[in-house]
């Protein structure tokens, strides 16, 4: 965990549960470097750039958090900089909640997964959105060439902080993809292993 995720996620009340519990003096000391915005460095960027999906976190007008999927092929949530994440919002259900919260608050949790690896990411930034219509040339910066989707407007998000968490827990899951891979790799070695046993068989009985 970096200090300035601590700092933004430590609230007082969450600090007295750390106190109860034995946690507050380790992680006090975590959150007491300057408060300066993290930055996304090489591996941060290369585990979103690998990722297919994510969650999104907004705040709507009545205090309830949203949290909506998104999806996309590997590589749709693009690190535009150090500071600066951004991707086509393709069109969904017409609902609209996610965009209706934006224009209410412009802070944003995404959580990352990859369950292959039992890894997870969180960041928490402020988005804005751009409509497709006012930056046609930014919209298509970030459009997955190939794929079939219809995008409405593009979501940048300026990074505040961002979080590794622990493995526990999380579930070892393998997408369909590789899963098909791996098996057509067996079969193709038994369909191997069972031509030359036969092979065999037939010049033993020639013998």
């Amino acid at each position: 965990m970096t200090g300035h995720y601590a700092q933004v996620a430590f609230t007082p009340l969450v600090r007295e549960h750390q106190r109860a519990h034995g946690s507050l003096r380790s992680y006090q000391r975590m959150a007491s470097v300057p408060e300066v915005a993290d930055r996304i460095g090489p591996d941060e960027a290369w585990f979103i750039g690998e990722r297919d999906s994510f969650y999104l976190a907004t705040v709507g007008e009545t205090g309830w958090p949203y949290i909506q999927h998104r999806g996309g092929p590997p590589g749709f949530l693009k690190v535009l900089d150090e500071r600066t994440l951004g991707f086509a919002d393709f069109r969904g259900n017409k609902q609209y909640i996610s965009r209706g919260n934006l224009d209410h608050d412009a802070r944003v949790s995404l959580f990352l997964m990859d369950y292959s690896t039992q890894s997870r990411m969180k960041i928490f930034g402020r988005a804005r959105v751009v409509e497709a219509a006012d930056d046609p040339a930014l919209l298509g910066s970030l459009v997955v060439e190939g794929y079939a989707a219809r995008v409405e407007r593009a979501v940048l998000i300026e990074v505040e902080a961002f979080d590794w968490n622990c493995r526990q827990h999380i579930p070892t899951l393998y997408p369909r993809a590789a899963v098909a891979e791996a098996m057509q790799v067996l079969r193709d070695r038994i369909a191997e292993l069972e031509a030359q046993n036969a092979r065999l068989r037939a010049d033993s009985g020639r013998d």
